[in-house]
């Protein structure tokens, strides 16, 4: 994938091409009219969802992530956001579910970490995010023995100490955007296909299907990692800041 990264704040919402992906960040902390606003753009399920948190917080977050994820398919659609209609896969992934020839072709993929959310689009083909706070007490090495590839864990285990972390949630990500990309939750193992997972060095995926998909890693904040897997090749990237045309 083409990749400059470079976030954009548009004015106004950018139109989506054939060969491209579509990459957006936002924070999930915003001034209460903000969030009125957001709010406003739920059904029904989403707000009962909502009430459900126990933690203001979680609840505030998950109407930022729900009702930015709006905004940004009714940019696309050309319609309201409280018009769009959701369906959901046998794993729970979800897809637009309305009629129009607009809103069917676009597909999204939603992640969100400790107040980061990442939103990916595209025309009409699978693709999923992940993204991830890095952190350096998580444990991750013990977790990388229980989920990670062999291989992965071999290459987890010969870096410096002090890269670890990094290279934890460059694995995690990568593997995650696949999984999510293809729709199957956890009925695919984890160590039944291999990322590259070094700090500075391409990205790799080494599936049955890998001929399939592109991967692609990012930055979406300091001290955050995220990665694309994409149906396809040889498409272009753009990434943008969200809320700005609203």
């Amino acid at each position: 994938m083409a990749n400059k990264r470079e976030w954009t704040s548009p004015s106004v919402p950018p139109t989506l091409a054939k060969n491209e992906v579509h990459i957006w960040r936002a924070s999930q902390s915003v001034e209460p009219a903000v969030l009125s606003r957001l709010r406003a753009h739920l059904d029904s399920a989403e707000k009962a969802r909502a009430e459900r948190f126990v933690f203001p917080r979680d609840r505030d977050r998950f109407i930022v992530a729900r009702g930015l994820l709006r905004e940004l398919l009714a940019g696309y659609a050309g319609c309201q956001p409280a018009e769009i209609e959701f369906e959901y896969g046998p794993q729970g992934k979800p897809s637009l579910a309305s009629p129009s020839s607009a809103a069917v072709r676009v597909s999204f993929n939603v992640s969100h970490s400790h107040g980061l959310a990442a939103y990916a689009f595209a025309l009409g083909i699978p693709l999923g995010i992940d993204v991830e706070r890095v952190r350096a007490d998580f444990g991750g090495t013990e977790i990388a023995q229980r989920y990670f590839a062999p291989e992965e864990v071999a290459e987890l285990n010969a870096l410096p100490a002090e890269a670890r972390a990094e290279a934890f949630f460059l694995c995690w990500t990568r593997k995650e955007a696949y999984i999510k990309a293809r729709g199957e939750g956890l009925q695919i193992p984890l160590t039944s296909f291999r990322v590259s997972l070094t700090p500075g060095r391409p990205e790799e995926l080494r599936a049955a299907d890998g001929f399939r998909w592109e991967l692609l890693s990012f930055e979406p904040a300091p001290e955050y990692a995220g990665a694309v897997v994409v149906e396809g090749r040889g498409m272009s990237v753009r990434y943008w800041e969200a809320g700005a045309f609203r």
